[in-house]
């Protein structure tokens, strides 16, 4: 079993690991595409307090959800599989609320975000389980 510290070690990571890689996304692709399609309801500058509520508490369940079962069954492939299937489900949820109710929200978006989130998520997970795993 993980010690707190390990835990703490595995969280920092995933953040770390959500951060850079969202940032580079968001900024390089994601902005351009969520302009062209919704840019009249979008802020002009993002509000940081939900941002930053989002990757804790998102890091927090990669961690319950994807890496902890993988580091009891010792497999790397089981935390990018868990963590693949929560950001499906979690991009899923967002992505399909907003094609259902928001005007300009499309399919592509949808699809593109969606895939994005389940590689981002099994990216970020499997990073925490390197962490966990070279701490046994």
């Amino acid at each position: 079993m993980s010690t707190p510290r390990q835990i703490i070690e595995i969280y920092v990571a995933i953040l770390l690991s959500l951060l850079v890689l969202d940032t580079a996304w968001i900024s390089l692709v994601a902005f351009k595409q969520f302009h062209a399609a919704i840019g009249g309801i979008m802020r002009p500058v993002p509000l940081l307090a939900p941002a930053v509520a989002f990757y804790l508490v998102y890091s927090a369940g990669l961690v319950k959800l994807a890496v902890a079962s993988a580091l009891r069954q010792q497999s790397m492939l089981a935390a990018a599989g868990n963590g693949a299937l929560l950001g499906l489900v979690a991009y899923a949820t967002f992505d399909l609320t907003n094609l259902s109710i928001i005007q300009g929200w499309t399919y592509a978006i949808a699809a593109i975000d969606i895939a994005w989130g389940a590689a981002l998520s099994s990216t970020a997970a499997a990073v925490g389980y390197a962490v966990g795993a070279r701490r046994k």
